[in-house]
């Protein structure tokens, strides 16, 4: 896995970006925002491929989790990834400046956030593939929770 495998980074509200990062050149945040305003508002997961890297977004409550990454990298570090900042966004910022913040407002505090979780995932590929599987073992567990309270 090369140090290239996650190359760019954003959180954004709406089609807001609040937060980004990055260490490389390219046109990808172009793609990503293009990418952004066209998801459609509801929680999920979506990926798209483009010139050989995936543009993998993490919709919940109103705010967009974004990853650009090789394409050979798969779909399991990135969403790991993705669910990382996504939580210690929420810790840091929920329910209050992420609500109201401007375009780029929150660079200053969770850019350097977006590149340590980043270098995290690059160097520790395989606890991204354990939390993964993990976090799918849980989400499973409480889907067969909520099937046996509703019965």
């Amino acid at each position: 896995m090369g140090q290239q495998c996650l190359i760019y980074s954003f959180v954004a509200r709406g089609s807001v970006v609040l937060a980004e990062y990055t260490s490389f050149t390219g046109n990808f945040s172009e793609i990503a925002v293009q990418c952004l305003q066209k998801l459609p508002a509801s929680n999920n997961k979506f990926t798209y491929t483009c010139d050989q890297h995936t543009f993998n977004f993490l919709v919940e409550d109103g705010f967009t989790y974004m990853v650009v990454a090789d394409e050979s990298t798969g779909r399991q570090i990135p969403f790991a990834f993705l669910e990382r900042v996504k939580d210690d966004f929420k810790h840091r910022f929920g329910g209050g400046k992420a609500d109201t913040a401007v375009v780029h407002g929150l660079d200053r505090e969770f850019g350097p956030r977006l590149k340590d979780h980043m270098q995290y995932c690059v160097d520790h590929p395989e606890d991204m593939n354990k939390f993964a599987k993990v976090r799918a073992q849980v989400s499973e567990v409480k889907g067969i929770m909520m099937e046996n309270i509703e019965k």
